[in-house]
């Protein structure tokens, strides 16, 4: 009995250990953000003198970069074309990953195994080693300074992360369910919107999630590709660093309205990451 006691009693000590060093790594990680959160809220002096807690919160920050051009396009028109490129990119690659991933998870193809090495090869090559012929290609189908070639690139750029995470969802769907709805007459499209695609919505949404964040963050093709009119959110938040001065607070504020869209839709589609997550996809 005493062995036992003693035995939960270094359960709960290592338990309590492990945990508190869980919190103080994710207290490190974090520190950054909650304090280039902070500095967004404090005048330029504030932020370039010894670090200070206590100080007279303001908004100027904010009104200086969402009021100003930035230097190459307002917060509001760079907003605007990351959203459209996100988006579209990411309901692109829904649209292709969801059949293909449906035919090697559900109705294998021949050689299934090449197909999905072909998917994952593409993310072999570094971005830098690809932007000469993409730039040249973009710029011979006048596609520089759009947000078609953004669209383009990161829907290839997301694709086979797509393909593989949600094989491996569909691969945790019941073959049984699938073949009842055959044995009841149902069609392919009848499968998708009936089975396949309810059961894998909590995947389907951490997948896209995922593509979103990617998409959203992506800063060297669309520095070298759209530098003026099809600027996005990355650009707009370096165009806010100056060689005139120290500018902390202003670059901080903008860097939270550059993080905050995928916050927010990292926190609504929480519940749905987590499951997705959880079904086998990330090991």
């Amino acid at each position: 009995m005493n062995d036992e006691r003693a035995v939960v009693g270094e359960r709960r000590w290592v338990n309590a250990v492990f945990g508190l060093m869980a919190w103080v790594l994710g207290l490190i990680f974090f520190f950054p953000v909650f304090w280039m959160v902070l500095n967004s809220f404090k005048t330029e002096a504030d932020a370039n003198t010894s670090p200070k807690l206590f100080f007279d919160p303001t908004l100027d920050r904010y009104r200086d970069v969402t009021e100003s051009a930035g230097g190459v396009l307002s917060f509001s028109q760079a907003f605007t074309n990351s959203a459209v490129i996100v988006l579209v990119s990411t309901l692109i690659v829904l649209a292709l990953a969801i059949p293909a991933a449906y035919a090697l998870a559900i109705r294998p193809v021949h050689k299934w195994r090449d197909v999905l090495f072909f998917f994952i090869s593409t993310k072999f090559l570094p971005v830098v080693a690809s932007i000469l012929p993409l730039w040249i290609l973009a710029r011979n189908f006048g596609l520089l300074n759009t947000r078609t070639v953004l669209v383009i690139l990161y829907t290839g750029m997301n694709l086979p992360l797509a393909v593989w995470m949600l094989r491996s969802f569909f691969q945790e769907i019941p073959r049984e369910l699938i073949e009842a709805a055959e044995i009841d007459g149902a069609n392919l499209r009848g499968q998708l919107t009936s089975i396949i695609l309810p059961m894998a919505a909590p995947g389907i949404a951490a997948t896209a999630l995922l593509c979103v964040v990617f998409a959203w963050n992506e800063f060297f093709y669309a520095v070298q590709l759209n530098p003026v009119s099809g600027s996005t959110v990355p650009i707009w938040v370096t165009s806010n660093v100056s060689t005139r001065g120290d500018f902390l607070a202003k670059l901080s504020a903008a860097s939270v309205l550059a993080c905050l869209p995928v916050v927010i839709a990292g926190w609504l589609a929480q519940k749905r990451m987590i499951r997705g997550l959880a079904m086998g996809a990330i090991k």
